[in-house]
């Protein structure tokens, strides 16, 4: 993809198109699409090009676009400013923060604030038209890096007994299906810079957003920011009020199976994706975490705490 794209993408857009001074600036960070920094007649914007084969990843770009416009009214994510069909091209407001080192996002005012960011979108998110199951997902995946004959681990048996115990546990007492957004690493959060006062924490890429389970998301930004104990605690209690056991085994096995989706994300990207990314590296890197979150001696009491009433 190169600047004809952009060019053509801002052609598309209406106050984009009649504007007379318009400068495009690459941005650095994503690894899946291109994003542009479009300044004109005085304002700035993000024009997110989506990355090719990017579909076979399970990627829906209108489900994205009706959770980033939710998430911008919400006041998480970058307002959206237009939406380019059928290329499902996502024109937002471009947000002067700066990134949240993975130092600083684990200490309790940021851990309570993000908290709090999670739940306003859980419980006011806008009931999407995708989906977001984790074990389906590694098997979506596992068919597709499978079908174009992708490298699995030796221990792959082992690696999906422990993910079926992991299912049928949580089973027991099943999620209610809610708007996520499933891919809270680190770079996708930033801290808008304002005059004053503290600015807002918001939230970017909202490309894996659909209805899931609220503890995915739980244990998918505790598995990218590597919490600890503590960390653990305060985030549940930030997030719930209080801190029960079931709360805290549920997110520990989704945490787990967060990181299968991770290593399962590299292994297909390893095999469709035109990038020069070591995604063979990264797979392995969270296949290893994933190993050691299902041999911990405490896995069968998270296994049985999860089916608990408190």
């Amino acid at each position: 993809m190169n600047t004809l794209a952009i060019d053509k993408a801002i052609a598309r857009v209406p106050f984009l198109a009649e504007s007379k001074n318009v400068k495009k600036i690459p941005l650095s960070g994503g690894i899946t699409n291109l994003n542009f920094k479009i300044e004109a007649d005085g304002r700035s914007y993000v024009i997110r090009l989506a990355g090719e084969g990017t579909d076979q990843l399970g990627i829906k770009r209108d489900v994205e676009y009706a959770a980033n416009k939710v998430a911008g009214d919400l006041g998480i994510a970058p307002e959206v400013v237009y939406f380019i069909e059928p290329e499902g091209y996502i024109v937002t407001r471009f947000v002067t923060g700066k990134r949240i080192m993975p130092e600083d996002i684990v200490k309790p005012d940021y851990l309570t604030r993000i908290a709090q960011k999670l739940r306003l979108f859980h419980r006011n998110g806008p009931k999407l038209k995708g989906t977001f199951n984790v074990f389906r997902r590694v098997e979506m995946l596992t068919k597709t890096a499978k079908s174009k004959g992708a490298q699995f681990p030796h221990d792959w048996d082992f690696i999906m007994k422990k993910m079926r115990e992991a299912e049928k546990a949580l089973l027991k007492d099943p999620y209610i299906p809610t708007p996520c957004h499933n891919d809270l690493l680190n770079l996708n959060w930033l801290d808008e810079e304002v005059a004053g006062d503290i600015g807002e924490i918001r939230l970017l890429d909202w490309e894996y957003a659909g209805m899931g389970d609220i503890f995915f998301d739980l244990g998918n930004f505790s598995h990218h920011h590597r919490l600890n104990e503590d960390q653990i605690r305060l985030f549940l209690t930030a997030y719930f009020g209080s801190f029960q056991p079931k709360h805290y085994a549920r997110l520990r096995i989704m945490w787990a199976m967060s990181e299968l989706h991770e290593a399962m994300w590299g292994t297909t990207q390893s095999v469709i994706s035109t990038l020069e990314e070591d995604f063979q590296g990264y797979a392995n890197l969270w296949f290893g975490r994933y190993r050691m979150h299902v041999t911990d001696y405490r896995w069968e009491k998270w296994l049985k705490d999860v089916a608990k009433k408190k």
